[in-house]
């Protein structure tokens, strides 16, 4: 049994015990589901990688008690918004979006309309109010095994709409669930949830809880099924992934285990920390064929004093070092990376180090922010003398974006001529074309047909943006 807070009272529910889906109870690209459906839900996510899991999680929850995901809200009984609290721009698209949503209810007023995710874990209550009942329904991201039932109890009148459900121990980890996986071409396997880390900018540890690494062999069976359905890339999750460990396994067995499955053809994985870099895990990445010799390698800054002010642990010397690393043990590897600038405090010449990191480096990717100060982070009560305009954060971010770009173009350019691998993900905007992804995770549109979609095809590259590929089947 487990606690929830439920409208500033606590509730007690049960949890809802789910069997692994085995190899053969799997077709391709189809969840065998109980029936009848007795409700249609519909989700939207925002946000990472992560939202887009935990939505599958959700649809694999709700799936067991009868609800159907549904591809529009029209019709819909329940309306569920997956959310990020990352960035306040974030949170300010999720509340139009609130807004918007609520014509909905002239069709359906027994429509359940509900938050969930990480901006409903830092909110709680205080989105139900600021909404003035536009939101019958909160729930953080260590809740959901509560959300079919709840739902349920409001659509019965047996309890009021408008509540809270967020976890009291953030312990969750929902290694019994089996997340239903229908869309796109690689399936997103959390491997961890939560962070250890209390990096001042980031409200991942307040919302998601401390680091809670999964059992290896449900991992593996999650990434098996995923093969059985047809996925062949796969990539697995978590807030500093590679600082993995459950008994005697780290992160590096996890990912040489993973990639040698049947029927995986590649393997990411998504964030790691510069400090949890090892030459283990790079020697996989080059031994192993089918992971993807590309890393993300989040920065922030390029500013030793900032760097400590953000509580990253590393300084720039020892980020370098784990680039030169990477870059011997994996030739031609393709790294890419996060920076914020205008942290508070930041001066123009430890500005001028994040230019000078990222000049030396010659990141194949990166994204690049200014820093949103995040209620409930350490950050926020820094002096407030030291926090830096809107005017100078802006100019900083566009020098940096213009710096990025030029980098970007020149590496690219140099690609131009050559023949990569893609695997088709979708079609693209102009008629006639497909996106394929390159092994570096780079982006090629190419003639194509959706039919397509889920293949794998050698394309020559014949031209470039600068950010993305234009290329010719071979």
């Amino acid at each position: 049994m487990q606690q929830r807070i439920l409208e500033g009272k606590t509730m007690v529910s049960g949890l809802v015990k789910l069997e692994m889906a085995g190899a053969d109870r799997v077709k391709k690209r189809t969840v065998q589901h109980p029936g009848p459906f007795k409700r249609r839900v519909y989700l939207e996510t925002y946000g990472c990688q992560m939202n887009i899991n935990d939505s599958e999680l959700m649809e694999g929850l709700l799936s067991e008690r009868g609800f159907l995901r549904v591809e529009n809200p029209d019709g819909a009984d329940v309306i569920l918004i997956n959310t990020c609290a990352i960035r306040e721009h974030a949170e300010q698209r999720v509340r139009g979006r609130i807004g918007e949503l609520q014509k909905y209810r002239h069709q359906n007023p027994d429509l359940v309309l509900g938050v969930t995710g990480c901006m409903a874990q830092r909110l709680g209550g205080r989105l139900i109010d600021e909404t003035s009942g536009g939101v019958d329904l909160v729930a953080g991201p260590d809740a959901y095994r509560s959300l079919s039932e709840t739902i349920e109890l409001i659509q019965k009148d047996a309890i009021e709409r408008g509540q809270t459900l967020l976890d009291l121990d953030m312990a969750e980890n929902y290694e019994d669930v089996t997340s239903v996986r229908s869309r796109g071409v690689s399936a997103w396997i959390t491997v961890q949830r939560g962070c250890d880390h209390r990096c001042t900018f980031c409200i991942v540890p307040y919302v998601r809880g401390g680091k809670k690494d999964r059992q290896p062999e449900q991992i593996l069976t999650d990434v098996q099924v995923a093969a059985t359905q047809g996925f062949t890339e796969v990539v697995l999750l978590g807030q500093t992934v590679n600082s993995y460990e459950s008994g005697d396994w780290n992160f590096a067995r996890l990912l040489r285990s993973v990639a040698r499955i049947e029927g995986i053809r590649r393997v990411r994985f998504t964030s790691p920390h510069p400090n949890d870099v090892t030459q283990e895990l790079l020697e996989v990445m080059r031994d192993e064929p089918s992971v993807c010799s590309q890393l993300h390698l989040p920065v922030q800054s390029g500013a030793d004093h900032v760097l400590k002010r953000m509580v990253r642990r590393y300084t720039s010397k020892t980020f370098l070092q784990k680039v030169d690393l990477a870059r011997e043990v994996v030739p031609g590897i393709a790294l890419s990376t996060d920076v914020i600038v205008a942290f508070p405090g930041e001066t123009d010449e430890e500005y001028g180090a994040t230019l000078d990191l990222l000049s030396h480096v010659r990141f194949d990717d990166a994204y690049l922010y200014k820093y949103s100060p995040r209620d409930g982070t350490p950050a926020t009560r820094f002096p407030s003398n030291q926090f830096i305009s809107d005017e100078v954060g802006s100019a900083r971010l566009e020098q940096l974006i213009g710096l990025h770009r030029k980098i970007q173009r020149e590496i690219n350019e140099a690609e131009v001529g050559g023949v990569r691998e893609v695997l088709i993900e979708r079609p693209a905007r102009s008629n006639g074309d497909v996106l394929g992804r390159t092994e570096h995770n780079k982006v090629v549109a190419f003639s194509g047909d959706s039919s397509d979609i889920g293949n794998y095809t050698k394309v020559k590259l014949t031209g470039t943006t600068g950010a993305t590929f234009r290329g010719a089947l071979c």
